[in-house]
């Protein structure tokens, strides 16, 4: 089956797709809103509602670009999931985290996760898109709706943040 769109036909979704769509990108997908988040049911059920959505409208998506639409979706998603904790929890003034880690301690992995988790939303995300997931700086534009140019500042400006979070190895080791 296929919509016609301005004069060009678009293939449309089967089932067949949807579940490969399902097999090929829910893993990828969760992995993305997990480390963007750090919560397992949050992550779980915003990949749930993706597909959901994507079965709603499997006769206006590209079986070819269902990566792109699925992440953009995520991403969307989770912005608004985001936006909607902000405004249920109650932010506290005081002192701020200092840009560097300089405690000595040896787990890389949490200090990694720790200045993750420092980065404003949009930086973290176009970060873990390129870094943890692999995506081109085109592909992360199209899931973001961002330039090209301003996921490649986005993604600079994350990278020194982390570079001055972290300080030099000698501290963390």
């Amino acid at each position: 089956m296929t919509v016609l769109l301005a004069n060009a036909e678009i293939p449309t979704m089967n089932i067949t797709d949807y579940n490969l769509a399902v097999d090929d990108w829910a893993d990828a997908l969760y992995r993305y809103l997990l480390k963007n988040l750090g919560n397992t049911m949050s992550s779980q059920d915003i990949v749930q509602d993706c597909y959901e959505k994507l079965w709603i409208h499997r006769e206006l998506v590209d079986p070819l670009k269902v990566k792109s639409w699925l992440f953009t979706t995520a991403h969307h998603t989770m912005i608004d999931e985001i936006r909607k904790w902000r405004k249920e929890t109650v932010v506290e003034t005081g002192k701020l985290p200092e840009n560097t880690y300089q405690h000595g301690y040896s787990d890389l992995q949490e200090i990694l996760q720790m200045a993750v988790d420092q980065l404003p939303e949009i930086q973290k995300s176009v970060l873990l898109l390129r870094d943890y997931e692999g995506y081109s700086y085109r592909e992360i534009g199209d899931m973001t709706g961002l330039s090209e140019a301003q996921v490649k500042v986005y993604i600079y400006r994350s990278r020194l943040f982390m570079k001055n979070y972290i300080g030099t190895l000698d501290t963390v080791i």
